[in-house]
């Protein structure tokens, strides 16, 4: 498993969509999951309709010091944050800056792959939905670690074979939603994360979100990452993961996940505003990709398919 998903957080956030439980949450129920998994502390947000029902924290930001967790706390948000990035596109799309079956190459023309016929065949949908070919997390170590900015891993990708075929299957790509967020950059004439702040952030009122691990360093209120060294669950620095930014980058709170949450459940609208239209926001969550398998039988007992949108694992 690449390294970065082996971190155990300080903080853990579960959001509750409109099928969840419509009450607060069990306390006892919560702090006896903390122990199981060794967590110091989490933050839950329960949604339903387009009412955060609670918003609330439990434990402390790092181990071995006294600072509660609350609905404010900031944490990373790791791979959460490539729906965000589809929704991005979303907005795109109803600018029509761009369509779902583009060509990659039509917005970024030096785009390129190991096969010259993927590489002109590729479209947005493709590389947003996990079939370009590339087995899961290949490539991780160009950006994972590294000191290389995302139009230099970008260039790079065109030098690894890929270990699947195009189209064939589900592979989990990180690379492919940097790569989307040069492609949404050169698509708006903006960056991927300004794009993140103007279009998304601001109009959520997601105030305490970022999309740098540089923003956290003066900010107030921030978990602690932790990991379980020695048979010891202990805090650990955080990684500069600027560079993988539109697959993985976002900080946020369980109060501001609430109002995205929020503008998901209701098709793209947010109080009287429209963020992005219901159709565009819907292809986001619509099953492009099959992933073969249900997962683990102790966390998906009672699952019978996942797949994958665009930024989304969806099941029953």
């Amino acid at each position: 498993m690449n390294h970065m998903f082996a971190r155990r957080p300080a903080l853990l956030l579960l959001l509750w969509p409109s099928f969840a439980l419509a009450q607060p949450p069990d306390d006892a129920y919560i702090v006896t999951a903390m122990h199981d998994w060794k967590v110091p502390g989490l933050a839950l947000a329960i949604v339903k309709d387009d009412h955060v029902l609670a918003a609330r924290g439990y434990g402390i930001r790092e181990e071995g010091k006294p600072g509660a967790v609350d609905e404010n706390t900031i944490f990373a948000i790791g791979s959460n944050t490539k729906a965000f990035t589809s929704t991005a596109l979303a907005i795109l799309a109803d600018d029509k800056k761009l369509q779902w079956d583009d060509p990659v190459i039509r917005h970024l023309p030096s785009f390129q792959l190991y096969d010259p016929w993927i590489t002109r065949e590729l479209t947005i949908r493709d590389m947003l939905s996990h079939r370009s070919g590339f087995s899961s997390f290949q490539g991780d170590l160009l950006w994972d670690g590294s000191a290389y900015p995302r139009d230099e891993v970008v260039r790079r990708m065109r030098f690894i074979k890929p270990n699947g075929s195009f189209r064939s299957t589900y592979g989990y790509s990180n690379i492919m939603y940097i790569a989307a967020g040069e492609l949404l950059a050169a698509a708006s004439g903006t960056t991927w994360d300004a794009f993140i702040r103007e279009r998304l952030f601001g109009p959520l009122g997601m105030t305490r979100s970022s999309t740098s691990v540089s923003a956290l360093k003066d900010a107030a209120n921030v978990a602690s990452p932790h990991d379980e060294l020695a048979g010891k669950v202990q805090p650990v620095p955080y990684r500069t993961v600027d560079n993988g930014g539109p697959a993985a980058a976002i900080n946020s709170t369980a109060k501001d996940m609430a109002e995205w949450i929020r503008l998901q459940l209701s098709e793209g609208a947010y109080g009287e505003k429209r963020i992005v239209s219901a159709v565009a926001l819907r292809q986001t969550q619509t099953s492009q990709t099959i992933i073969p398998g249900v997962g683990p039988a102790k966390l998906f007992s009672s699952s019978h398919f996942r797949a994958y949108g665009f930024g989304w694992i969806l099941q029953d």
